[in-house]
């Protein structure tokens, strides 16, 4: 993990500044498939129904997803502004076209929104974790709209992603998992306990039209990926905000973990 880590600064000071936008998306799928290689793990790749400019939304189950999708599509995600202060990680993630959210700050809420909509504008994707956290991939918890208003607005397809890891012998696999106590040493070292695994990321029809609503959207995605992952989906609260400033992130650390590894650090 070091040495990819040190392989993604030397390209990103040696090579990038001499490259063009897409031979840095290029770099980026490649860096990520070596990762994934290293670790044993399989892509399993169907993302027919994602055209350019799409905002693809997953389910969020380990560190190991932006890989994953990045090595299937290279994808700008969003990450909490604080990711961007982090030694190394945040000077990565800046120069890997990550979006930082400042939660809690309407004015930059806009100003996300308005980023988001030039890069879907640009034939980019555009990646998000409307859950807000991570599952151990038994559920799949209730999709956040807020980060949805920007292709909503800007008339670009929300492309629902249903992502599983799978073991050698065909049954799901929850090792993986980033949520709860468990730790980031803890989840690498389940990893690296498995001689092969194999992660599927299945896209599903567009949805979404200018001007429709972004609850109606995010519960649509959600019962998408629930029915393609064969799990249910949990129902949103009445009374659970929805506005960008206070959403959570995939960022953010899941619940009693000591170690988050951030969206930003995964998108280097």
């Amino acid at each position: 993990m070091g040495l990819i880590i040190l392989s993604g600064v030397c390209t990103v000071i040696c090579v990038f500044p001499w490259v063009g936008n897409a031979r840095r998306l290029r770099l980026k799928q490649r860096w990520s498939r070596i990762l994934l290689g290293i670790l044993g793990i399989r892509l399993d790749a169907r993302l027919e129904h994602a055209a350019p400019g799409s905002l693809l939304v997953a389910n969020h189950i380990s560190w190991l997803d932006i890989f994953a999708i990045n090595a299937a599509q290279p994808t700008a995600f969003v990450s909490k502004a604080d990711v961007r202060q982090w030694p190394v990680i945040g000077w990565l993630a800046a120069m890997n076209d990550t979006i930082f959210l400042q939660r809690g700050s309407r004015g930059h809420a806009r100003v996300i929104n308005a980023l988001i909509s030039a890069r879907l504008a640009e034939g980019q994707y555009v990646g998000v974790f409307p859950e807000g956290t991570t599952t151990d991939g038994t559920r799949v918890l209730p999709f956040h709209g807020a980060l949805l208003q920007a292709a909503l607005s800007g008339g670009r397809p929300v492309v629902p992603l249903a992502i599983t890891y799978w073991e050698e012998n065909g049954e799901r696999s929850l090792v993986p998992r980033y949520d709860g106590d468990i730790s980031f040493g803890e989840c690498l070292n389940a990893i690296a306990g498995r001689r092969r695994l194999t992660v599927r990321v299945q896209a599903m029809p567009p949805l979404g039209l200018a001007g429709e609503d972004r609850r109606t959207v995010a519960a649509a995605a959600q019962q998408a990926v629930s029915r393609a992952l064969r799990l249910p989906g949990e129902s949103m609260p009445p009374e659970t905000p929805d506005d960008l400033a206070d959403v959570p992130l995939s960022g953010d650390c899941p619940t009693g973990s000591p170690n988050p590894a951030p969206t930003g650090w995964a998108t280097a």
